[in-house]
């Protein structure tokens, strides 16, 4: 099988930078018959992951570090058909820290999820700061701020020769500067999990 980057693994990234900054994100787990994903560096080297050992157990979902430290716990919360998924970057917490839910509306062949940052209980829909914004059955998606800038985008990934797209489990993240990076990590295991692909 063909490695997606050849270098050996080091060490982790920090949480936000003061640059752009992109990732590979290989939608496999690296525990043999586990769901999850693998997050890659600009230098192949893995910074984030995800392993889920019970492929029928995606209502609570851990993102790690390379080490296996728990950097995010997201927790599916049942409301209707569409769902909730509360993210706390500490388990004991009894506030999450931040909150996505779908975002009611007929927008054709489009799927746009509200993310709440800092969220506190009796919060209106106005108080929803970040958008997801897709398109049905894909894992491409982009993340946008309270003012309407552009956060994060997640692409399918393309081979720096000739610009052939590699498998649909091959994603790029562009992360733009000042932008949390686990937080992003985190909405795209959120995002592969409502398309089923976690």
């Amino acid at each position: 099988m063909a490695k997606i980057h050849p270098r050996i693994p080091s060490s982790s990234s920090s949480s936000c930078s003061t640059q752009r900054e992109t990732y590979t994100i290989w939608m496999k787990s690296l525990v043999l018959n586990s769901n999850g994903y693998t997050v890659y560096d600009s230098s192949g080297e893995v910074v984030f992951r995800i392993d889920n050992y019970d492929s029928k157990c995606r209502s609570e979902v851990y993102l790690m570090d390379l080490y296996g430290n728990i950097v995010c716990t997201i927790l599916r919360k049942e409301l209707l058909r569409s769902g909730l998924w509360d993210c706390y970057s500490d388990k004991d917490s009894s506030r999450p820290w931040f909150r996505v839910g779908k975002t009611f509306g007929f927008f054709k062949n489009s799927s746009v999820y509200d993310v709440l940052v800092g969220s506190n209980k009796g919060q209106s829909i106005s108080s929803w700061n970040h958008k997801m914004e897709g398109h049905v059955n894909s894992l491409e998606f982009k993340i946008i701020d309270g003012e309407g800038r552009l956060a994060a985008m997640v692409q399918r990934k393309r081979s720096s020769l000739g610009g052939v797209a590699l498998g649909e489990d091959v994603l790029c993240v562009t992360v733009e500067p000042h932008v949390d990076h686990i937080f992003v990590m985190a909405l795209v295991a959120i995002h592969g999990l409502i398309c089923g692909k976690m």
